[in-house]
């Protein structure tokens, strides 16, 4: 009896060999999924790096290397005609997020918290900029200005930038209204404020990091536009980017690399400025 009993609770041993134990996980070979990465990341990244190895290379051509210099970012601060075109780039930039800042929050506030006749309609319209290409906006921007006889000048290009950077503010200043909650105008009104006083105390202090990381992602888009500024850009107004690319059309100068650099940290550390500020505000929301 106890025999078979032990037969029974005894496992029996495996048939044939041994299974091989699996490789701990740091032995694994990579996924498809990091190398594909990989390899997109360094399609995007390795020419920038490149960029930057030239840049400060002391030759004038880019064939062979022959020494660190600076020389070609000291010659960028000193060119007249760069510090003229990123005037006017910084003045186009500015005034084009402040009024699309405030264009575009109002138009978040009313279409999240309004309801009228042909809504979704115009929800759809104001962010066809988002997938419009540039070349057809500038197209359309230019044969309507050119309709009603406008002179280009920086104004026209100001107008232009503010039609794009109303759809991105919009998008920013949506996704942060989508979070809060729909009853604090309504309580600051059941206090006794009006709606001027519950939208500027109340609504507008909980969508500033929004306003304002949608208008920094808004101002590296202005700076870094060519198609519309070239469009839309009457005589005497040369945006940064308008510049380069006549620069660049006769062959790359050392100076050039040295500008693109500067122009490509520039556009990095707004957007991670950006993203940050998102960040917190929505890690300061959830904690509250």
């Amino acid at each position: 009896m106890s025999d078979s009993k032990a037969a029974r609770t005894t496992p029996a041993s495996p048939i044939g060999p041994t299974a091989p134990a699996a490789l701990p996980s740091r032995w694994q070979l990579p996924s498809w999924q990091l190398g594909l990465t990989l390899v997109m990341f360094g399609f995007m990244y390795l020419p920038v790096l490149v960029l930057a190895f030239f840049s400060v290379n002391e030759s004038r051509f880019s064939a062979q290397w022959t020494g660190f210099s600076l020389r070609w970012y000291q010659q960028m601060l000193g060119d007249r005609r760069i510090l003229a075109a990123l005037q006017d780039s910084l003045s186009v930039a500015i005034i084009s997020v402040i009024i699309a800042s405030v264009l575009g929050t109002l138009m978040a506030v009313g279409l999240s918290r309004y309801e009228f006749r042909g809504k979704g309609l115009y929800r759809g319209i104001s962010y066809l900029p988002l997938i419009i290409p540039d070349i057809a906006i500038a197209v359309a921007t230019l044969v309507f200005l050119a309709s009603l006889a406008v002179p280009l000048s920086l104004w026209t290009v100001v107008s232009a930038h503010v039609v794009f950077c109303i759809a991105y503010i919009a998008v920013v200043v949506s996704t942060r209204l989508s979070g809060l909650d729909p009853h604090l105008q309504e309580a600051a009104l059941d206090l006794g404020a009006t709606p001027t006083q519950a939208f500027i105390k109340v609504l507008l202090p909980e969508l500033m990091p929004a306003i304002v990381s949608g208008g920094l992602l808004a101002f590296v888009l202005s700076m870094d536009d060519l198609l519309i500024s070239s469009f839309t850009a009457g005589g005497g107004t040369t945006t940064l980017p308008m510049e380069i690319f006549s620069r660049v059309r006769t062959g790359v100068r050392p100076d050039i690399n040295a500008l693109s650099v500067v122009l490509i940290l520039g556009s990095g550390a707004i957007a991670f400025m950006a993203e940050f500020i998102r960040y917190r505000s929505d890690q300061n929301r959830l904690n509250g």
